[in-house]
This record gives structure tokens, sequence and C-alpha cells, in this order.
């Protein structure tokens, strides 16, 4: 149960980038959270609880891993810092550069943007509707194989600015 957490934490991480790239965002400090996740049709609890629990079981060297990836687990969820360089590029790292994803917008309507994305253990699409620079709110439908079991997966996120200070979050390389 516990790699099939942290794997669905990755994948939420994973689903989370073309939503960025979609328009102009501001630089800063970004909180994202998790809600409505599903397995197998199966409700899990809010992101918030697993992180709490994740962050229990992970060992300093995974934890060291994901903040080398920019990726910090606090308050609500997982923070992350964006540069004013990565907003202004299309290609604003909110994965790791080296997880063989990909992401393709598929259809750009008013503030609805259309996404599908790929992973070596991960495919899937979604939707991103932005509420503003300082907000936007992914609605996200896949398949992932964790532990050697193909599953279907489904989650709602949301993305807030929270300010121009990162504090000790690193921006992505």
């Amino acid at each position: 149960m516990n790699v099939r957490l942290l794997s669905l934490a990755m994948v939420i991480g994973v689903s989370l980038p073309v939503a960025a790239q979609a328009q102009m965002l501001a630089p800063g400090l970004w909180e994202l959270t998790t809600s409505n996740m599903k397995v197998d049709n199966q409700d899990l609890p809010d992101l918030s609880l697993i992180l709490g629990q994740l962050k229990q079981q992970m060992t300093p060297e995974q934890r060291a891993m994901l903040e080398k990836q920019g990726i910090t687990m606090a308050g609500k969820g997982v923070q992350v810092c964006l540069t004013p360089a990565q907003v202004a590029s299309d290609a604003i790292p909110l994965t790791d550069p080296q997880s063989g994803c990909k992401q393709e917008v598929t259809d750009k309507t008013g503030n609805q943007w259309k996404f599908r994305f790929s992973c070596p253990k991960a495919q899937g699409t979604g939707v991103a509707t932005f509420q503003s620079q300082k907000e936007f709110t992914t609605t996200v439908n896949g398949t992932f194989n964790a532990t050697g079991i193909q599953q279907k997966g489904s989650l709602d996120s949301h993305a807030q600015w929270l300010g121009n200070d990162c504090g000790t979050v690193k921006p992505r390389a």
C-alpha cells in the first residue's frame, strides 16, 4: 500500500505540468492539493492524509530525492517554486525532466485546456481550468502501474499561488 500511495502522489505531480504551461502564471511559491482521488473506483483519503503518512514513512533519501526534484511536502499538499524564467517559458519544470513523462495540450477553449500525459508507469488525460494567474484546477483520469498491476485512477487538483518568496523551497533546475 505504501508504494501505491507514493506512486500515486508522484503521478499527481506528473499530471500538473501541462496545466501550468497553459497560461502565464505568477512566479513564486505554489501549493498543489488534491481531492476526489479514486483508484479502481474506490475513494482514497485526501492527499493531505496521504502526505502525512508518506512523511512519516519516507526515508531521508526519498525525501531528498523529491526535494532535489523541486517538490516539498508542506502545508496541505506539495509546494513548488517557479522562477520568472520558468513561467515565461513553455517548459515549466513541475516534473522531473528525467522521469520519461511527456505532456501535450490537445485543445484550448477559453480558460480550459485539455491535455494528455504519458509516463513509463502512467498515462491519461485531463482538463485544466484557470481562474487567474494565481489559481487553477485540474481533473485527471488515467491508468497507472505502481505495483505491477494496471489500475485506473482519477483525481482533482487545485493549485494556489502562495507568494513571491519561495522560502526554503528550491526551484527545479
